[in-house]
Parts: C-alpha cells; structure tokens; sequence
C-alpha cells in the first residue's frame, strides 16, 4: 500500500516525544506538512530538531502552544491556521487509588485528556467539511475498555474520547471528512517507563521490571510485550490517507489483543 499525503497539512499535539513523536514522523514520511506541537518554544524547537534529523528533508512546522487551555487552541489557529489532519494525542496519565483522587485532579484529567481534543476539533473541523476533506483522530487507550484499578480518573477521560469521537463522525457525516479513535494498547514510551517501575521492583532490568508489568498487571496481552510507538503511528498515517476513506466513526484497536473481546 502506498500513502501519499503529499499536499496535506497535519497537527500532531503533544508530539514532542513518545507516541505522538512517532506519529508525526509517520505522517512526514508519507509526504506530510507536520505541525510539532508542545507547550514550551525550546522543548518545540528540539523536538522539531530531532524529528528533523529522524525524516531529512520533511517539512515539520513549530506549533508551541498549551493545547489545553483556551488560549493555546486560539496560538495553533494563528500558527497553523489551515489542518487537513488532526491527531489529538496530548493526554496525561498516573497512578492514583481510586478513593485518594480529588476533584481538582478529575477536572484535570478531563481539561487535558478530553477537552483540548474537542476544543481543537470545533476549532479545525469546519474549515475541513467546507474543503470536502479531513481527518481528525483521538488516541484512546486500552484503559478506555478494561479501566486500571489504579487509575480510573485516566481510563474515564479515555472512555470519554470514544464518545466524543462518534458524535463528532455524525457531526461530519457525508462531508469528505473521517473521525476516528486510535484505541492503543499498552506502549514503550519514557513516560511508560517511569510508570512500570511505580509498579513493579526498582532493581529489576528494564527488559525484566517490563515482562513483570505485562505478567502482573497486563496478563491479557496476546502479544506479551509493550507496544513500540512506531505501531500506533502506523495505524494512525493509515487512517489519515485515502485508502481510509470508508473508515469513520471507529474505535480501531492496536493494542496488542489486550482488549478481550472482538469488538471494542
């Protein structure tokens, strides 16, 4: 299969590092103009640099700006003010037991994981119906379906993505325009890491401290191992072609089979 995005105009959000890096890499590989998007100018500019040196050549756009307020969605309009596709990825996560979570941290959850992404699409999605085209994506989590125990404020604001995204494919119904969920599994990112050894043994390997995390608080992993970021990208440049013209309105799932059901 051969994806061509040449000629399209892609924001990526927190896509600094981990997942959304990749994803913005995928994007510039198929042909893409890619805005990097974090909160800070510097954390930006060497995230860009570094992407640079991943893709040469690709045409990546600084797009600092705090996402989850208000007026960081008005700075993306000013820097980037026409989006063909839109990856909502910004999304914060930790461990917290259920009863000890207050009601300022649900707010958060909710600021950051939830409403950064409708801000952006109320904002981006008429400019894409007018032109008969567009993609817009949320990145789920395998949290949304089975919630962690140890983090239900996280797996809330994931559930709450797939609803968003379904009212907002009915919104864009018979446009041009697609909106998926991307419901990815559990992943290897810096973050991710620093969240297994909360869990697990300090003292263990990395490749030992992550077999005990998948045996002891992921078991239904089919593929039983974290997943690379890389992975979700895939899907991700996948459903922002035109080969996925007919897909919207989905929860896709690469999540490593660790969803026990066949349909999410």
């Amino acid at each position: 299969m051969q994806i061509n995005l040449s000629g399209r105009t892609a924001l990526v959000t927190g896509s600094t590092q981990g997942i959304g890096a990749a994803i913005a890499a995928g994007l510039a590989r198929a042909g893409a103009r890619v805005g990097v998007n974090g909160r800070t100018q510097e954390g930006v500019a060497g995230a860009v640099a570094h992407l640079f040196s991943v893709v040469p050549g690709a045409d990546f756009v600084a797009v600092p700006a705090d996402v989850s307020t208000e007026e960081g969605a008005e700075q993306v309009k000013e820097l980037l003010p026409r989006v063909d596709i839109l990856i909502n990825n910004l999304g914060i996560f930790g461990s917290r037991p259920a009863l000890e979570i207050t009601d300022e941290e649900w707010r958060r959850y909710f600021e950051v994981n939830v409403l950064a992404g409708v801000r952006l699409t109320r904002a981006l999605l008429p400019g894409m119906v007018e032109r008969g085209w567009g993609r817009v994506q949320y990145i789920a989590s395998d949290s949304a379906v089975v919630i962690p125990k140890e983090m239900i404020q996280y797996g809330m604001s994931k559930s709450a993505l797939l609803a968003v995204s379904r009212g907002f494919a009915k919104e864009a119904a018979g446009t041009g325009v697609t909106v998926n969920s991307v419901i990815a599994g559990p992943t290897h990112t810096g973050g991710v890491e620093d969240f297994v050894y909360e869990l697990v043994d300090r003292d263990l390997s990395w490749d030992e401290a992550q077999r005990a995390f998948m045996r002891e608080h992921r078991p239904q992993s089919l593929i039983q191992r974290l997943i690379e970021p890389e992975e979700i990208a895939n899907m991700v440049v996948y459903l922002s072609s035109d080969q996925a013209s007919a897909t919207t309105g989905g929860a896709l799932r690469v999540d490593g089979g660790y969803v026990d059901a066949i349909l999410p």
